[in-house]
């Protein structure tokens, strides 16, 4: 590929990349800084640490929702556009990359993290007792920290992919 339809697809693939490496920042957080911290609190107030920051996201925290729907979105549309204009190892690498982006990442979060998210909001933590509260957060824990954790590897994977594949372009 040469000239600007190379040029602006190579800025759409930089894009994608620094997204999803945002978006692998996030969950890294999550997963090494945020759930350690507030697992250190008693079972209520962990469960309700996480159901407060859980509700900012929901309600659409605007940068939150523009980096982790811009990226599925703009990694969706290079990788089609990539798919017609890269060959060989060059297409495998993005392909490869949108797929593990997708389903490592995006496919997990709606349907496995964002129940669980819900069915945690849904309790009334107040109203419950200790052995309920600690069931919960042992149910909750070990099931939402497995998917982060995929989550995670998943979007780390997709960053270098598309890191190596710029660095081929």
């Amino acid at each position: 590929m040469m000239g600007t339809d190379m040029d602006l697809f190579q800025i759409a693939l930089l894009l994608s990349a620094l997204l999803c490496s945002l978006v692998a920042g996030i969950v890294l957080t999550f997963a090494i800084v945020v759930m350690p911290g507030i697992r250190s609190m008693g079972d209520r107030d962990y469960l309700m640490a996480f159901k407060v920051m859980d509700r900012v996201i929901q309600n659409n925290q605007p940068v939150f929702m523009l980096l982790w729907v811009g990226s599925a979105l703009l990694l969706l549309a290079t990788t089609v556009w990539g798919f017609w204009r890269l060959e060989g190892l060059d297409r495998i690498l993005l392909v490869v990359a949108g797929v593990i982006y997708i389903f490592g990442v995006q496919v997990p979060t709606g349907t496995i993290n964002v129940p669980i998210n819900n069915r945690l909001q849904a309790q009334d933590l107040d109203t419950s007792s200790e052995t309920e509260l600690r069931a919960l957060a042992e149910t909750y824990e070990t099931r939402w920290l497995r998917w982060n954790t995929i989550r995670t590897i998943a979007a780390i994977a997709s960053t270098v992919l598309l890191l190596v594949l710029l660095n081929r372009l």
